[in-house]
């Protein structure tokens, strides 16, 4: 998108190494249970993505080339249906070993006051910059996927949102029909999920997602790739949504 608005071609891409793609899709189940031909195009977006982009280790993580095509694959593959170039505008994806602390700052409102304070996250994305990962939350979310949560799906879903401006819960869209679909359903569950919060009771997906719209849209975006039934079972609307978005939630084969 930004390199063929100025007039760019991507880099050439190299190919991955046959055995070096098979073991990544034999560690990742979001890949593994993809049919052929989807991840043939998988790995294609992946070697394009490795060309584009720096993955560069931090605090002392270790980068082989397994974990390369590991966070590559999964960045791309919230994106099989979407345009080839949904991922361009920015060059970089950092690893550290584990959760990563950040310095937040916020002035008040009415004082002026700025407050300071310190997270640890698992997982950050830049509006204009790189994605930021902790590897313990990768892997985690590789052995033991637990339902409605994904690191990268959720970051990759804030890139996804910040292409068309400010991230705000509506990424690009095909038309205005559908963006009026989005913004009306996307509104009316997360009022519901703040209504539940307000009333001190259970909420159906991650309470994380009142945070904001935009946060919504990375939760439930973890939601139809690992947890669809439960997100279409609270929020039908938003489950239709995101499956035309996105394509269909993924299926493990039936055995035998």
């Amino acid at each position: 998108m930004i390199l063929r608005w100025l007039g760019l071609a991507p880099p050439p891409s190299e190919p991955i190494a046959d055995p070096l793609w098979r073991r990544a899709v034999r560690r990742a189940w979001l890949i593994r249970w993809l049919a052929p031909a989807d991840q043939a195009i998988l790995r294609q977006r992946c070697e394009r993505f490795l060309a584009c982009k720096a993955i560069t280790p931090a605090g002392g993580f270790e980068m082989s080339p397994l974990r390369r095509v590991l966070v590559a694959a999964l960045c791309c593959r919230s994106t099989l249906r979407l345009p080839e170039d949904c991922l361009d505008g920015w060059h970089e994806v950092i690893v550290y070993p584990g959760q990563f602390r950040v310095r937040r700052h916020e002035t008040g409102e009415h004082d002026g006051v700025v407050h300071e304070w310190d997270d640890d996250l698992a997982g950050e994305a830049w509006e204009r910059g790189p994605i930021v990962l902790s590897w313990a939350d990768v892997l985690a979310d590789l052995r033991q996927p637990e339902p409605g949560f994904n690191v990268i799906i959720h970051e990759i879903a804030h890139k996804l949102d910040a292409l068309d401006g400010p991230m705000n819960g509506t990424p690009p869209l095909r038309d205005a029909a559908t963006r009026r679909s989005w913004v009306s359903a996307f509104q009316a569950a997360f009022d519901d999920l703040n209504a539940r919060l307000d009333r001190d009771e259970e909420t159906p997906i991650d309470p994380y997602a009142a945070e904001s719209p935009d946060e919504f849209f990375a939760v439930a975006s973890e939601y139809h790739f690992t947890a669809d039934r439960q997100l279409a079972a609270c929020y039908p609307e938003v489950a239709a949504l995101l499956e035309a978005f996105y394509g269909p939630a993924p299926r493990r084969p039936a055995p035998g």
